[in-house]
């Protein structure tokens, strides 16, 4: 038999049905492309620099492009539809709440996050169409990141992590402490434990700016609630994470500082913005997680369980909110096994 005919026809490579692990990577993709196509649309009804409203404009028509396949793929696979969410003529209508340069910003991290969650999804995937369809959403993610930080870099609004002298020789670990210190002087931060700290200090900054905006435009006092206790969550963690690297004189990522504007009026559905502060959670746990499986020195580590168990808090009084007002859609589930065997 040769090779060629080893490989399985496309035909055929359809026919196989969708993994638990694939159906997941659709489903979460459904609701988070939903959500962009409202969120996007809406800042493009405020934006004013021709280069961010491009982009924005390019993460958008994706995003539709993105709905209508998912939708196949769950239509020939008969699996329902999820809800998702609808754009508003609406909320199209509401003041602008976030500047130019939030947008930017905002879409830069749209690149980050779906750079890793495509990442994990054509991991996870075999079936040859699930896999290109994959391949394509993580090029397009980091297109909209690469146009997203030139944009940046040329505004001179890009946050770049801190500079070190250049390492001048190779070295190994020469004592426990290196890792076994709980108290008194500690090691100075290696380049892994820096880049940890920046990259979680950046995402707080955008967090506190989108939950002050939400904060002010939120429907009922409850969630208004929520949001504040949210930013309040991300201001700390800034102050934290900052202080961790000026305490060793390494300069901090400079504050980021574009403000919502004054309006309150909201631009987005209560539901719509406790699921992004939901996703918001979710990536921030698996970043300090991310974070924490890389640093050597134990009071980091102590710390990061901290901030992680507060944002797990958080994320789970937000959930219980969700579920109080009907808006915590689904996910699919295996049968229980025990409850068919039971008369």
């Amino acid at each position: 038999m040769t090779p060629t005919q080893l490989q399985p026809s496309p035909q055929t490579e359809q026919k196989v049905e969708l993994t638990s692990a694939e159906i997941a990577s659709l489903w979460t993709s459904y609701l988070s492309d939903t959500l962009a196509v409202c969120t996007i649309g809406v800042y493009l009804q405020h934006v004013e620099d021709p280069e961010t409203q491009s982009i924005l404009e390019f993460a958008y028509q994706q995003s539709k492009v993105h709905v209508q396949k998912l939708q196949a793929f769950f239509t020939k696979g008969k699996i329902p539809v999820p809800d998702g969410f609808q754009e508003s003529i609406d909320t199209h209508q509401a003041p602008r709440l976030y500047t130019d340069d939030f947008y930017l910003f905002y879409i830069e991290n749209i690149g980050k996050v779906g750079m890793r969650q495509y990442t994990m999804a054509l991991s996870n995937s075999a079936r040859a169409d699930v896999s290109q369809y994959f391949t394509d959403c993580l090029n397009e993610s980091v297109q909209i990141f690469n146009r997203s930080t030139d944009a940046l870099l040329a505004k001179g609004t890009f946050i770049r992590a801190p500079y070190i002298p250049s390492p001048t020789a190779k070295e190994y670990v020469q004592k426990n402490s290196y890792m076994n210190t709980w108290f008194g002087p500690q090691r100075a931060l290696n380049v892994i434990e820096i880049s940890g700290l920046y990259f979680n200090l950046i995402q707080n900054q955008l967090g506190r700016s989108l939950l002050m905006g939400f904060s002010q435009t939120a429907g009922t006092q409850q969630i208004r609630n929520y949001m504040l206790r949210g930013r309040n969550i991300a201001d700390k963690h800034v102050e934290i994470f900052g202080s961790l690297l000026s305490d060793e004189f390494i300069p901090s990522a400079s504050v980021w500082d574009t403000l919502p504007t004054n309006s309150t009026i909201p631009p987005f559905s209560d539901k719509m913005m406790m699921f992004q502060v939901s996703a918001l959670n979710a990536s921030g746990i698996a970043h300090y997680g991310t974070s924490l499986g890389m640093s050597a020195r134990k009071d980091l580590s102590t710390r990061y369980i901290s901030l992680t168990a507060e944002v797990l808090a958080f994320a789970e009084d937000g959930a219980e909110i969700m579920i109080e007002h009907g808006w915590m859609e689904q996910p699919p589930q295996a049968p229980d096994r025990n409850k068919l065997a039971t008369p």
